[in-house]
């Protein structure tokens, strides 16, 4: 997505990100953004935060939150945390 310089291009941005959702998921874009996009995510957006200001904030979090999960949750969560960085890399 291209960095906000308008808010014009604020909402483009947001429609594309929606759009893009909705094709992956074979969904419109109304119900994809009402039932499968986190507020959280677009407010952050909205906000200014980026992907890597946030994944400092969750790094920091997600030592302390891995020792009080189930094992298993916390294999889930590594798992999407790798994924999420190969992605990353594959993307540079």
């Amino acid at each position: 997505m291209k960095a906000c310089t308008s808010e014009s291009q604020v909402k483009k941005n947001i429609l594309t990100a929606v759009e893009s959702v909705a094709a992956m998921l074979g969904n419109t874009p109304a119900v994809c953004r009402k039932c499968y996009i986190h507020p959280g995510i677009l407010d952050s957006y909205l906000s200014g935060a980026t992907t890597s200001t946030v994944s400092q904030r969750i790094r920091q979090r997600l030592d302390a939150s891995l020792r009080q999960m189930r094992p298993e949750e916390a294999a889930v969560v590594v798992l999407l945390q790798h994924r999420l960085n190969s992605g990353r890399k594959a993307r540079r």
